[in-house]
């Protein structure tokens, strides 16, 4: 096990989870917003994210989208430091390195392996930038720390919190179940100077009544010789986006009268694009799964891809193209958001295998263009208007490799602000019944939302603002932070919360 190099003189404390999705990213998120609305400068970072949901920081990089939600928590703008390493798997094996916000090398995973201490060198730089630009940071662990099989050259979570000497606490998700057994197995498979840099444990997703708990918390805490924090409830319809996850299950609404679905492919990226229609009040929205039934809708999305022609072929499998053409003579409405664009026409090229063997492979044809992949990443956020009625505006982002041309794209679906004031972009076709565009966020602004559904053929019934609702549910989830966790307790190691003055 690494020795500490690089002691931590900021305060600091670090979130890590007995699983993936345990409740690391929301209680960091949590954190951030608590102390950041009582003024406290807090930053948000997580060495190393392997997720497929990324943005665009307002430095020019790419980083997991969750720590883009942290500091929008935190209340500072994105930026590549959040996270110094992000991994875009391409296949099950193979995944893209993101170092600093840049593409730098597409390796297998014995290869990042072995890289492991050149990537631990670009998330110490981060740290000592946060550190000298922070009074705290609050960090996010990936995964499990008792994964034993990756913890040589662990840069992620105890090997990250031993170099830099940062305290842990543990989190596990008991709506899972075994939620002692995640615990305490997880504190026995560390070693003994990492059990010590446990400071407690964080109950997540309770729902019930909490006096039947208590006793395994006494026994928790006898067990261990570690506290318990604090136990979290369970908050329905948490509007905030997911580091990779698929949503658990559809939201619970009163009379949805639109009908929204889209394919679960493999290797989808930045479904968080499909929030605003999963949270929308009208909207009935469903993901599909593999070898699920392809139910009748209104509107058709087929969101981003980081293997856009072994998602395609996986879509022809699952017997989507039929689906689509089917829907397509019924009048539905198709929309392709980047990788989805891509589907859509004619043939798509990757003469260098960037996202799998190299070769090409027809589209779906719905749409005169053509696509060929090139090293070079497109990152940017952008903003502009739909070219639908009224010009409804949006801000948003592209993040893609490739270049798409061809006589579709004279019917552009939007029109940008950049490079220059209506610069076009994406595809609409003749009959306007499908669209494509690069842009991911178009959902996420009201006006363009609201001309979306518009542009379906139904009239939403008021104005939905997704931007509004991920704020109310950060301070819900901060409120349910400061009333079930024992801050008192984290402010030994976070004295920022002695500062925000949480602990008097």
């Amino acid at each position: 096990m690494n020795t500490p190099r690089h002691p931590n003189k900021t305060p600091s404390l670090m979130v890590q989870g007995c699983t993936s999705d345990a409740g690391k990213t929301v209680l960091v998120a949590a954190l951030c917003r608590v102390l950041a609305r009582r003024g406290v400068r807090v930053a948000p970072f997580k060495p190393q994210n392997m997720a497929l949901n990324s943005a665009v920081t307002i430095d020019g990089g790419e980083i997991g989208r969750a720590q883009a939600l942290q500091a929008l928590a935190a209340g500072v703008p994105a930026q590549i430091d959040f996270n110094p390493i992000l991994l875009k798997p391409s296949t099950d094996r193979r995944a893209q390195v993101i170092i600093h916000g840049q593409a730098i090398h597409d390796l297998d995973a014995r290869a990042y392996h072995e890289y492991k201490p050149r990537a631990m060198k670009a998330v110490l730089e981060s740290w000592e930038r946060l550190c000298a630009s922070y009074a705290c940071v609050v960090v996010e662990g990936a995964g499990s720390p008792a994964e034993i099989n990756l913890r040589d050259r662990d840069i992620a979570n105890m090997g990250f919190a031993e170099v830099v000497d940062c305290p842990v606490i543990l989190i596990a998700d008991i709506d899972r179940g075994g939620v002692f057994a995640h615990l305490v197995g997880t504190l026995d498979l560390l070693s003994p100077s990492e059990q010590a840099r446990v400071k407690g444990f964080v109950i997540n997703r309770f729902r019930g009544d909490i006096s039947l708990l208590e006793p395994g918390l006494r026994w928790l805490e006898e067990r261990t010789g570690k506290p318990v924090i604090g136990v979290l409830p369970y908050l329905h319809g948490l509007y905030l986006d997911a580091e990779d996850a698929l949503p658990r299950a559809k939201e619970d609404k009163v009379n949805p009268r639109l009908q929204v679905i889209a394919p679960a492919c493999p290797r989808i990226s930045n479904h968080n694009d499909l929030d605003p229609l999963r949270f929308h009040p009208d909207v009935d929205f469903t993901i599909v799964g593999p070898h699920d039934a392809v139910p009748a809708c209104d509107l058709i999305v087929l969101p981003g891809s980081k293997a856009v022609q072994s998602d395609l072929e996986w879509l022809r499998k699952m017997g989507w193209e039929e689906a689509i053409l089917r829907h397509l003579r019924y009048g539905g409405k198709l929309i392709g958001i980047c990788g989805g664009l891509q589907m859509l026409g004619q043939q798509l090229h990757d003469p260098l295998g960037l996202e799998g063997k190299p070769g090409s492979a027809p589209g779906l044809g719905l749409l005169d263009f053509e696509t060929t992949l090139a090293p070079e990443k497109t990152l940017e956020n952008v903003s502009g208007t739909l070219t639908l009625p009224g010009a409804p505006a949006f801000t948003g982002y592209r993040i893609h490799m490739g270049v798409s041309s061809g006589p579709a794209l004279l019917r552009p679906a939007t029109r940008l602000d950049q490079p220059t004031a209506g610069s076009p972009e994406g595809a609409v076709s003749a009959d306007g019944q499908v669209m494509a565009t690069y842009c991911h966020g178009l959902f996420d602004s009201p006006d363009a939302l609201s001309g979306l559904l518009e542009w379906t053929g139904y009239q939403p019934s008021g104005r939905f603002d997704p931007n509004a609702r991920r704020e109310r549910d950060l301070e819900r989830l901060a409120d349910a932070v400061e009333d079930k966790l024992d801050l008192e307790l984290l402010a030994q190691w976070l004295p920022g919360l002695r500062m925000a003055g949480l602990t008097d």
